[in-house]
C-alpha cells in the first residue's frame, strides 16, 4: 500500500527567548492509503506542533529547520505559498482541538464551508448550498437546511466540532489531521464524532493522523501508533502489539497510570517530574530523569532504534543486544495499597431533597419574564463523611449547578441543603459565612479560577483570613502570631499536594497545569473543609498528570475523612474513586446506586448508552455500542414525560405521557424508567 504523506527527520524550532525551543527534533514517519495512524504523548512533547509543521501554519516564531514533508513525493516544504494554498482544504485539512477559536465567530456555518468549496471545487453558487446540506446531514447535524445559516454560538460543543469536521471533508482531502478531535468532548459525543470519521474513512479511503493523549480512542481507531516524547518519537508499533506488550518505560508508564475498577484499592502509578525543556541539548536519554528502569548509559548516550518485533521499533537501551536488564511486566509498575479507610462512616454529611435551579428568561423591552431554564429540577442526594458520590451526564444537564447551589453560590428555587443537619438555602450571607469553610469547590479550569496577580501564598491566605482560620487570639501581639501561624500552615498544605513550601512566592503562571490543580486543591483545603465539591478537576489533564491528581485526592479523603461530590464524564475515573454514582439527565438523576451496581448492570437506557460510549483499551466481545440520537433537548423545554424519550430506542407510549417514578432493584440501586415495573423486579 503506497504512502499518502512521508516525513523525514523534521525539525521544528520555536525562537522564543534567549535559547531556541526543538518543539519537533528529528521525526521521522509515514501514513499509508486509508489508514489512521495515532501520533500519542503528554502535553507540551510537540504533537499539535508536527501537525501545524506539517500544514505549514507555524506562528511567527516558529521555524521548519531540517527535514522533509512529502506528499505523493511532492516536497511541501518546497512550495510557495500560493501553491500551498491550494494543499490546505484539498490534500491535507485539518481539525482543530478547540472548534470555538478555529471558526469565525462572525461569519454563518455555510459562509465558512463556503469559504472551502470556493477555493478548491469551483462549485456555482446554486451546487454550494446544495453540498453545504449535504456535508451537514453527513456529520450528523439536525435540520442542516436551518441550521447551517446559524453561528458558531448557536451550536453545542459537539456540533460546533461537528461542523468543523464537516469544513475539513468539503475539500476531499486525502489526508485528515485530528489533533485532539473529542477532548473538550462528552463520552456520547466523543462516540458519535470516532463513528462519524471512520464511516467518512470506509467511504473515501482517507488517511488519518490522529494526535491525542487518550489511549481509548487510539485502541478504538488506530492502525499504527507513534508514542512521541519530548519533541521525538520513541516508540513506533501497530495498534495490536503496541496495547498487548508497549516496550518503551513511558508507553509501560502511561499504561500503568489509567485509572480502573481493578486499581480501586491501589495508588495510581505517578512519573515523577515534567516533561523535560526542549531549549536544552540531550546527551543521553530524554526519559531518563523519569524513568524507572534507568542505567547509566540512559544518561550518557543517545539511544538508537532497536526492533522489538517484526512491526514493532522501539528507541530504548534496554533493548540493545547483550542487555540483560530485567524488563518488569506492565501491570506490575508502581502498584501500592491505598491506606486504610478507618475515616469513612455512613453519618450523614450532605442531605440534598427536590433541589430546584430554574433560570428565568426574560424577553422584550421590559425584560418580562416569558419561560424558565430549568437547569435542576428536583434532585436529591446523600453523601456520607469520607465517602465519595460521582454524579455523571452529558454536558449542559445541570451536574455543575448542583454543586454551585450546593454552596449557595446559586440560589435554589426550591429544595432542600442540609449540611451537618443544619438547611443551607434561605441561610443569609451573614449566617452563611462561619459555616462556608466546611464546604469548598474545585474548579474545571484552575488557571482560571486563580488570580493572576497574586502570588501563591496570597491565595492560600485569602480565604484562612476570610474566614478566620489559623487565627491565634489571647496572646499581646496577635497581629505578628496570626501571620505566622498561617506562614506555617500554608507551607504544611504546600507539601500536603505535593508541591515544596519555596514555591508559595510564584504566580499561577510559573506552574503547569498539573501543578495549578494542586495549588486549587491547597486552596480549598486551606480552610479545613469536610466536604469538598470537585467539578471536572482532571478533564483537561494528562493520563499522568491525572494519576497525581488522584493519588492526591484519595490519600487527602483517607487522612482527613473528606467527602467528595465529583462531578466529571471520565467513566474510568468514577470507577477508580466513587463508592457511589448518580447518573444526571436534564436536570433530573435518572439512576443511582452503589459503584458496582450501575457499573456491572446498568438499568436506565441512558446509563447504558453512556458506559457503552466509553472506549474501551481491551477489546471486549461482549461489549455493544448503544448510540444515542441527537443532542440533549433544550431545558428551557424539556420534552413532556421521560425526558430521554426522544432519544431512547425502548421508548413506549406511557414514556410520552408522565415522568417515571422511581424502581428500585436494591436498598441502594434505582432508576426512573417505565421499563421495570413492581413485577417486572427482580
Amino acid at each position: 500500500m503506497k504512502a499518502v504523506l512521508e516525513i523525514e527527520n523534521l525539525a521544528t524550532v520555536l525562537h522564543t527567548g534567549s535559547l531556541p525551543v526543538r518543539a519537533v527534533d528529528g521525526l521521522s514517519l509515514n501514513i499509508l492509503q486509508g489508514e489512521t495512524f495515532a501520533l500519542l504523548g503528554e502535553s507540551g512533547c510537540g504533537k499539535s506542533m508536527t501537525a501545524l509543521s506539517i500544514m505549514r501554519l507555524l506562528p511567527d516564531v516558529g521555524e521548519i529547520v531540517t527535514g522533509q514533508i512529502k506528499i505523493h513525493g511532492v516536497d511541501l516544504l518546497q512550495l510557495p505559498e500560493a501553491a500551498m494554498r491550494k494543499v490546505r482544504g484539498k490534500q491535507i485539512s485539518m481539525i482543530f482541538q478547540e472548534p470555538m477559536l478555529s471558526l469565525n465567530p462572525v461569519l454563518t456555518i455555510a459562509e465558512q464551508i463556503g469559504e472551502v468549496l470556493r477555493q478548491h471545487l469551483s462549485l456555482p453558487p446554486a451546487y454550494q448550498q446544495a453540498r453545504i446540506q449535504e456535508l451537514l446531514e453527513q456529520v450528523g447535524i439536525p435540520d442542516a437546511q436551518r441550521r447551517m445559516h446559524e453561528y458558531p454560538f448557536q451550536f453545542s460543543g459537539g456540533m460546533k466540532q461537528r461542523a468543523m469536521i464537516a469544513m475539513a471533508l468539503a475539500g476531499e482531502p486525502e489526508l485528515l489531521i485530528a489533533d485532539e478531535p473529542t477532548t473538550a468532548l462528552d463520552v456520547t459525543i466523543q462516540a458519535q464524532v470516532l463513528d462519524l470519521m471512520r464511516q467518512i474513512q470506509q467511504r473515501t479511503r482517507m488517511s488519518i493522523l490522529l494526535i491525542t493523549h487518550d489511549l481509548g480512542v487510539v485502541a478504538e481507531m488506530a492502525q499504527r501508533v507513534a508514542v512521541m516524547y519530548a519533541g521525538e518519537i520513541v516508540e513506533l508499533a501497530p495498534r495490536a502489539d503496541f496495547f498487548q506488550q508497549p516496550a518503551h518505560p513511558y508507553s509501560q508508564q502511561l499504561f500503568a497510570s489509567l485509572p480502573g475498577k481493578h486499581k480501586r484499592d491501589q495508588a495510581l502509578t505517578v512519573m515523577n517530574g515534567n516533561v523535560p525543556s526542549l531549549s536544552q541539548q540531550f546527551s543521553g536519554c530524554r526519559f531518563a530523569d523519569r524513568c524507572n528502569q534507568v542505567m547509566a548509559i540512559c544518561r550518557d548516550r543517545v539511544p538508537p532504534w532497536h526492533r522489538f518485533s517484526d512491526d514493532h521499533r522501539v528507541r530504548c537501551h534496554l533493548y540493545q543486544p547483550g542487555t540483560t536488564h530485567a524488563i518488569p511486566a506492565v501491570i506490575a509498575i508502581g502498584e501500592q495499597k491505598v491506606q486504610s479507610e478507618a475515616s469513612r462512616t455512613d453519618e450523614t454529611l450532605l442531605n440534598v431533597a427536590d433541589l430546584s435551579v430554574h433560570f428565568p428568561i426574560r424577553k422584550g423591552l421590559f425584560k418580562r419574564v416569558v419561560g424558565h431554564i430549568k437547569a435542576v429540577d428536583g434532585v436529591s442526594l446523600r453523601i456520607a463523611s469520607g465517602k465519595t458520590l460521582a454524579l455523571v451526564g452529558e454536558s449542559g444537564c445541570g451536574k455543575t449547578t448542583i454543586g454551585k447551589s450546593i454552596l449557595q453560590l446559586i440560589q435554589p428555587t426550591a429544595g432542600s441543603v442540609r449540611f451537618k443537619g443544619q438547611e443551607l438555602v434561605g441561610l443569609k450571607r451573614s449566617q452563611l459565612k462561619p459555616i462556608r469553610s466546611q464546604f469548598q469547590i474545585i474548579f474545571q479550569d484552575p488557571y482560571s479560577s486563580l488570580n493572576p496577580r497574586m502570588r501563591i501564598k496570597e491565595i492560600l491566605q485569602e480565604g484562612m483570613s476570610a474566614l478566620k482560620v489559623g487565627a491565634v487570639s489571647g496572646s499581646s501581639n496577635d497581629e505578628y502570631s496570626n501571620v505566622n501561624s498561617r506562614e506555617r500552615e500554608i507551607d504544611s498544605l504546600l507539601q500536603r499536594v505535593g508541591l515544596p513550601a519555596e514555591l508559595k512566592w510564584r504566580y499561577p503562571h510559573e506552574f503547569s497545569g498539573g501543578q495549578r490543580q494542586r495549588i486549587a486543591i491547597a486552596r480549598a483545603l486551606a480552610v479545613n473543609p469536610k466536604l469538598l465539591i470537585c467539578d471536572e478537576p482532571t478533564s483537561a489533564l494528562d493520563v499522568s498528570v491525572q494519576a497525581q491528581i488522584l493519588n492526591l485526592l484519595k490519600t487527602l479523603q483517607n487522612d482527613l475523612g473528606l467527602a467528595f461530590l465529583f462531578i466529571t464524564h471520565n467513566i474510568a475515573v468514577v470507577e477508580y474513586l466513587a463508592d457511589e454514582v448518580a447518573v444526571m439527565y436534564l436536570g433530573r438523576i435518572v439512576e443511582r446506586g452503589q459503584i458496582d451496581e450501575v457499573m456491572r448492570n446498568p438499568r436506565h437506557p441512558y446509563t447504558q448508552a453512556l458506559l457503552s460510549s466509553v472506549p474501551q483499551i481491551s477489546a471486549d466481545a461482549s461489549r455493544q455500542f448503544v448510540p444515542l440520537k441527537g443532542d440533549l433537548p433544550s431545558p428551557a423545554t424539556p420534552p413532556v414525560g421521560c425526558h430521554f424519550h426522544p432519544r431512547c430506542e425502548k421508548a413506549m407510549a406511557v414514556c410520552r405521557e408522565r415522568y417515571p417514578s422511581a424502581s428500585s432493584f436494591s436498598a441502594t440501586h434505582s432508576a426512573h424508567c417505565y421499563l421495570y415495573s413492581s413485577e417486572q423486579i427482580s
